[in-house]
């Protein structure tokens, strides 16, 4: 604790529930950055996968937010948060675990990777919404775009060191052992989770029903024009990204050259992103308002896409997807920095569960797709097709969404919607006909 006098008197590392949710954060990220790129070098690598074979690994990582999402939205309302966040972190390390366990039995092949994908985003659609509304139970709603920024920060400097840790880890012991690394990093973090006090005051409701609820949660999205507005601009760019990660790997292996090593220190370059957009995106958002930024945010990934499918095959091209990563990293956090603190700060406390799976269902309904699309480009027409697919929609996207009045003239937090008003949508929903 010899730094927290340094600290400004009132930064949210002061706070002890806080500094320990960001301390996990900081470990689970480290985890991550294993994960992110032993399990498709796993798959391009060690098992010679095809650009459909990568983008239906992507696609089923994504199947169960499509699936579960709006279920546990109307779960996570019901029960404390914390608990399925740390069991979330623990069977992520799990399904880590179980990797190299296959490749020593001889087991591993895609279709264990597409078994692992698949429970890997069901643990990530449950697990990661009881995330986001823990944090809302430790931060004040009026500093979230301060709290989602300190999130990326905390993630910058795993982003940095982890994949360069990575990439030797894959070249010395092979990808499927370093997941194990992967796996006790993860259980560290839900031991650290564990130790968070979180006073989670559930004020009694009337008896629910799963369909009901539901309803409700899909009526609120529906019925709010700055959620359903950011909700399906997110969706046309997660498709864009999931285009793209889909063939990344395989450019960089495949057009590029690149070892598994090398690999690793090109995506030391998404920790730089991360840290300038971290750095930069709160002041940016500050300045020019949440919806704005969040506009930035597109274009900066766009262009960073664009780039990467026009690189030659050369030491240049290295340079540029690296550069990529790095730009990727830097949009991404000028958007979810503001799209996370816009819409939870318009929903009332016993909402977030519905609306958080709600929204991450919205937006995530185009990326399966997306992913698919991506792979067949890569296989059919060629890696640099479907770059530049994600790129030029990006380009669009921007265009778009900088023509609306509600995006460009979200200059601050919006107001929260008034609890009174929804309880008695949930009354209504519940009524019984007439």
């Amino acid at each position: 604790m010899a730094l927290l006098p340094r600290l400004a008197e009132n930064d949210l590392l002061r706070d002890a529930a806080y500094r320990r949710l960001w301390a996990s954060i900081v470990t689970s990220s480290f985890g991550n950055q294993v994960m992110m790129l032993a399990l498709p070098l796993t798959a391009a690598v060690l098992l010679r996968a095809t650009p459909t074979q990568m983008g239906l690994l992507t696609a089923i990582e994504l199947l169960p937010f499509l699936l579960l999402s709006l279920p546990s939205g109307v779960w996570l309302d019901r029960v404390r948060k914390l608990p399925v966040y740390v069991v979330g972190e623990s069977l992520v390390g799990v399904a880590a675990a179980s990797v190299p366990l296959a490749w020593w039995l001889g087991w591993l092949s895609m279709g264990w990777l597409y078994v692992v994908g698949f429970m890997l985003g069901a643990v990530h659609t449950v697990a990661g919404t009881a995330a986001q509304i823990v944090l809302t139970q430790v931060v004040a709603r009026d500093r979230l775009v301060e709290a989602h920024a300190k999130n990326a920060l905390a993630t910058s400097g795993a982003e940095v060191v982890g994949p360069g840790l990575a990439g030797a880890l894959i070249k010395i012991f092979g990808a499927p052992l370093a997941l194990l690394v992967n796996a006790v990093l993860l259980l560290g973090s839900a031991a650290i989770l564990r130790g968070i006090h979180i006073d989670e005051r559930r004020e009694p409701r009337p008896a629910g029903h799963f369909w009901r609820d539901l309803a409700v949660g899909l009526r609120f999205v529906a019925g709010n024009r700055l959620l359903l507005t950011l909700g399906v601009l997110m969706a046309v760019w997660q498709m864009c990204h999931y285009a793209a990660v889909t063939v990344q790997i395989l450019f960089a292996t495949r057009t590029l050259g690149l070892s598994e090593h090398a690999v690793g220190l090109c995506y030391m370059g998404m920790g730089v992103g991360t840290i300038a957009g971290s750095v930069l995106g709160r002041r940016v958002s500050h300045r020019i308002g949440p919806g704005p930024c969040l506009v930035v945010g597109y274009a900066i990934c766009g262009a960073g896409w664009l780039l990467l499918a026009v690189a030659p095959a050369n030491a240049w091209g290295v340079a540029a997807f690296a550069l990529m990563l790095m730009a990727f990293t830097t949009g991404a956090v000028f958007i979810f920095i503001n799209f996370l603190a816009l819409r939870q700060a318009v929903t009332p406390g016993s909402l977030l569960g519905r609306m958080t799976s709600t929204m991450r269902w919205l937006t995530l309904l185009a990326a399966a797709p997306g992913a698919l699309l991506g792979g067949w480009l890569g296989e059919h027409v060629g890696l640099r097709a479907a770059l530049a697919f994600a790129g030029l929609v990006s380009v669009v996207l921007v265009a778009v969404a900088w023509r609306m009045p509600l995006i460009r003239g979200l200059t601050h937090l919006p107001e929260q919607e008034r609890e009174s008003e929804w309880l008695g949508l949930e009354a209504q929903v519940r009524a019984p006909p007439p």
